[in-house]
């Protein structure tokens, strides 16, 4: 699973009282939430009818108690199984390797894609004390190696740890009869060469077809 930096603690202070106080420090607690954004949201829940506000709180109840990791592929899921492993209609034997869940949401929402994926819960970094052992390669390597699969398209993020990752990833599977392939890169469909850096100029070069 990937880490994250939790932000300094707030005060719990608040003109309202320390409940209210410690609901705007667990919304500030969210991604992209400033303290202004958490207090307006909890206004929002105290001005708000008690079956909205209840109905909110269930809400992520049941999310954090009824949701799970995939045990094939490590999305998340209601069951057993995630709705794109048990699709009989997707091709099995084409991997599609991304960091989290929120890149499989990403990838399906282009209707591109009829493989299924595997879910690494994050990128090696050793400085941040991340190694192989705490994202899910051992059991990548299994289903490659029991599951029939032709080909991995590695989908990690295009920085320096989630190539470092793909590249582990090639290395270790170096034995294996498996197609490895990644996503292209390079000069996006509309855009202009001006306006392009000089890292996807340079991806765009390497990864050249034919016309």
């Amino acid at each position: 699973m990937g880490r994250t930096t939790s932000k300094t603690p707030l005060p719990e202070s608040h003109p309202y009282g320390p409940a209210v106080g410690a609901l705007v420090n667990a919304f500030a607690k969210l991604p992209g939430i400033g303290r202004k954004s958490a207090e307006r949201m909890a206004e929002y829940v105290l001005s708000c009818g008690n079956d909205e506000a209840f109905a909110l709180a269930d809400a992520i109840r049941n999310v954090k108690t009824s949701v799970k990791r995939c045990r094939e592929c490590f999305n998340l899921t209601q069951g057993d199984l995630c709705s794109i492993c048990s699709d009989p209609r997707r091709n099995a034997e084409v991997v599609c390797v991304v960091e989290q869940p929120k890149d499989v949401t990403s990838l399906e929402s282009t209707g591109a894609f009829q493989g299924v994926y595997h879910v690494l819960g994050g990128h090696l970094a050793p400085l941040d004390g991340i190694g192989p052992d705490d994202l899910t390669l051992s059991q990548l390597v299994r289903r490659v190696t029991t599951k029939g699969v032709r080909e991995l398209v590695m989908a990690t993020n295009p920085t320096l740890e989630g190539d470092g990752t793909a590249l582990y990833i090639t290395n270790l599977l170096g034995n294996h009869p498996v197609k490895i392939t990644r996503l292209a890169r390079g000069i996006a469909s509309g855009s202009v060469l001006e306006f392009a850096n000089k890292e996807m100029l340079a991806d765009a070069l390497r990864g050249r077809q034919e016309f």
